[in-house]
């Protein structure tokens, strides 16, 4: 192992660690570490802050929990660049939906982050139902994930 191995190891431990030490309750066990593909959901549409800010607070807690070794696979934070930047209407649910389905089918379990409006989102109980339905494991993360 090069001294850049040993530092990175250093790094994915420390994430590990500060993750643990910092979720507040939060349900960050070896399922989630090693328990396949992870689904995020977060709010989106109707976030107070806009869909900029729920992009951004979306990708921080992906790259919080892809840091602490949680494979995690965010529909916001993945695809809101595709419909700024591919000019597709972020709120078009005809070509945004379809794709997210297929995501859940092959997430082994859904994670909701508890940012603002969580629990009132619509797309998020239908997430959450989705998962519920297929007998997948649904986890609940305090915002944020990392304080």
């Amino acid at each position: 192992m090069n001294l850049q191995d040993l530092i990175d190891d250093a790094k994915d431990k420390q994430a590990l660690y500060e993750l643990s030490r910092r979720s507040k309750g939060n349900q960050m066990t070896d399922e989630l570490r090693h328990g396949g593909l992870w689904y995020l959901a977060t709010p989106y549409s109707k976030y107070p802050a806009g869909i900029e800010v729920a992009f951004q607070h979306a990708a921080k807690a992906t790259a919080d929990l892809l840091r602490a070794g949680v494979s995690v696979y965010s529909p916001i934070a993945h695809t809101h660049p595709v419909a700024v930047y591919g000019e597709v209407d972020p709120f078009d649910h005809d070509i945004w939906l379809p794709f997210d389905e297929a995501m859940m089918e092959r997430a082994n379990g859904i994670i909701v982050l508890k940012m603002e409006t969580w629990d009132e989102s619509r797309g998020i109980a239908h997430e959450i139902e989705v998962f519920k339905r297929a007998g997948k494991p649904v986890v609940y993360l305090d915002f944020p994930v990392i304080q």
